[in-house]
């Protein structure tokens, strides 16, 4: 069973997600050989602010 967390910026539609949960969920199925169902995939949305490069919060 596994599990794919996926931490990214916030701002993106609920759409955007289930098509990236399905697209996942696809690649896991083909490549892996297991079954839908057994695909866990947790989406966090993070604010610019809360997420750093280079030593600079995103958000500046």
């Amino acid at each position: 069973m596994p599990l794919v967390t996926v931490e990214m910026w916030e701002g993106r539609t609920v759409e955007q997600k289930k098509e990236l949960a399905q697209g996942i969920t696809s690649v896991m199925t083909d490549k892996l050989g297991i079954p839908p169902e057994a695909v866990t995939i947790i989406i966090k949305d993070v604010p610019k602010h809360n997420w750093a490069i280079g030593g600079k919060l995103s958000s500046e």
